[in-house]
């Protein structure tokens, strides 16, 4: 993936400026600013004209391009509306249009300018994380399997964000560092989840650990195969593989930026890297999507990623369970009864229900790392779209204070969840005659009945799950998200008391 530059530096006066694309930060007043006065007179009174003639206001999310003067080969305005009354919404569409225009110019350096916001602004800091994040997010582009001929890299490599009258530049960089790493953390998540089933392989992903693991000295990884996994009672996990030819595997990695003997939080995801549904085959159409199945594998690696740029002082172990759910004569089937880590007995009344078989045993497993809070992360169930949408994560906890946590981290990130309740009265849908309890409800709330399976194999400590299966990619156009990856963080910062 190329990467882009963001740093913070303060800026020379608007005359000694020497950048390809000067970014003019505008609020909603009557009256331009004193600096953006200034820069009107350089560029001979075409904001000016701009705002009279329509084609740029000031209100948020408006955007314009001027020609240059100088040493400025060419202006981008954007419109901050009330930068007094601003929230994480609107900052969030303020960088997101920032970004989006200026990684589709053909500038190479970019100056984003702040000195025409004047008066308060209410939280600077979230301000210029949010410019860093949307800039690295909207710089991604996928070229693993691609003619470069068909998508040419982006022309902008570098970008300097001016804190001008905003905060101290101290502070400035800390917010434009967190931004970035956040991004560059969602941009290795979406990487991994859209590449195709046939190179992100269960393998791959061990491989991707590894290498990952070389990049950050404080993180470590081991890998379980499927001999190990069978020794430790594992069966419900390799269930879900059995139908096929890529050996499943168990990833753990562990970032240690505390004291050893400080207790860990512990994320696991779902690592199914192609689900065809197995025996209870899906239909065709759209099954080329189930590539993204692994995308809370793919968030654990992002969360893992960018808690290590910040060299968070936290201890985080992470926990992936990686298979590729198929169809043959040696796939589970309907009707079978595995046994799980923890002992239980599961009837698979639906092999398509895969990714909480993967899960019970990987939620057994990280009770061995006696983890302060334990959240797993899974495209889970289609129904969390139909209750949800596209725009937020399902969130089921067994643990108040942790889903208060998780839904502020989100609030926080612009990266939003919604808890749902898993009652006992939705536990009694998976009993089952022939096990200790079936993988599917017998009723409705699929989403809700998929979490219960999965609370009763973390009955032992603070436990949510996040179901991001209307979250983490798009249909249209089709791609990654690289969510929840700013949740995570948000979450992660604050356990570490980086909030």
């Amino acid at each position: 993936m190329a990467s882009l530059s963001i740093t913070a530096r303060t800026a020379n006066t608007i005359g000694q400026i020497k950048t390809q694309a000067l970014v003019a930060l505008v609020p909603d007043k009557k009256t331009l600013a004193p600096s953006l006065k200034a820069l009107d007179k350089l560029l001979g009174g075409t904001i000016t004209n701009a705002m009279k003639n329509g084609d740029f206001s000031s209100s948020l999310g408006s955007h314009h391009w001027l020609p240059g003067s100088a040493g400025v080969q060419r202006v981008l305005l954007i419109g901050c509306g009330d930068i007094g009354g601003q929230t994480v919404s609107s900052a969030k569409k303020l960088a997101e249009t920032l970004a989006r225009s200026l990684v589709s110019s053909q500038a190479r350096d970019a100056l984003v300018w702040t000195d025409g916001l004047t008066g308060k602004v209410r939280d600077a800091s979230m301000l210029l994380e949010q410019i860093a994040l949307q800039l690295t997010l909207a710089h991604y582009q996928y070229e693993h399997t691609l003619n470069q001929r068909k998508k040419p890299a982006r022309p902008l490599k570098r970008v300097a964000v001016s804190p001008g009258n905003l905060c101290s530049l101290a502070e400035a960089k800390r917010s434009v560092a967190i931004g970035g790493a956040t991004g560059q953390g969602a941009n290795l998540t979406r990487e991994l989840v859209n590449l195709p089933g046939n190179i992100c392989t269960p393998k791959y992903l061990s491989g991707q650990a590894r290498k990952l693991a070389r990049m950050h000295s404080k993180l470590s990884v081991s890998v379980l195969n499927e001999q190990q996994m069978a020794s430790l009672g594992m069966h419900s996990l390799l269930s879900v593989g059995n139908g096929s030819d890529q050996p499943s595997q168990l990833i753990v990695m562990k970032y240690q930026g505390a004291s050893a003997k400080t207790r860990p939080y512990c994320l696991v995801g779902k690592g199914i890297t192609f689900d065809t549904g197995g025996i209870s085959l899906k239909p065709g159409g759209k099954m080329d999507e189930m590539k993204f199945d692994m995308g809370g594998a793919g968030s654990v690696f992002g969360a893992l990623h960018a808690a290590a740029e910040m060299a968070l002082p936290i201890n985080i172990v992470g926990v992936i369970a990686a298979a590729e759910n198929m169809p043959s004569g040696r796939a589970t089937k309907p009707g079978d009864v595995v046994t799980s880590m923890s002992g239980k007995t599961i009837e698979v009344l639906n092999t398509d229900a895969e990714g909480r078989l993967v899960l019970c045993d990987a939620l057994t497993y990280a009770a061995r790392f006696e983890p302060i809070e334990v959240v797993d992360i899974a495209t889970l169930t289609g129904a969390i779209i139909v209750a949800l949408g596209h725009e937020a994560t399902g969130i089921f906890s067994n643990d108040d204070h942790l889903a208060n946590s998780l839904i502020s981290a989100g609030e926080r990130s612009h990266d939003r969840g919604w808890r749902f309740p898993i009652w006992d009265e939705y536990h009694r849908q998976l009993d089952s005659p022939f096990a200790d309890l079936a993988n599917i409800g017998a009723g409705g709330a699929g989403s809700i009945t998929a979490a219960c399976f999965l609370a009763q194999f973390a009955e032992d400590y603070k436990w949510a799950h996040l179901d991001i299966a209307g979250s983490a990619f798009r249909s249209a156009p089709k791609g990654a998200t690289g969510r929840p990856v700013p949740l995570l963080i948000a979450y992660l910062r604050e356990r570490a008391g980086h909030s």
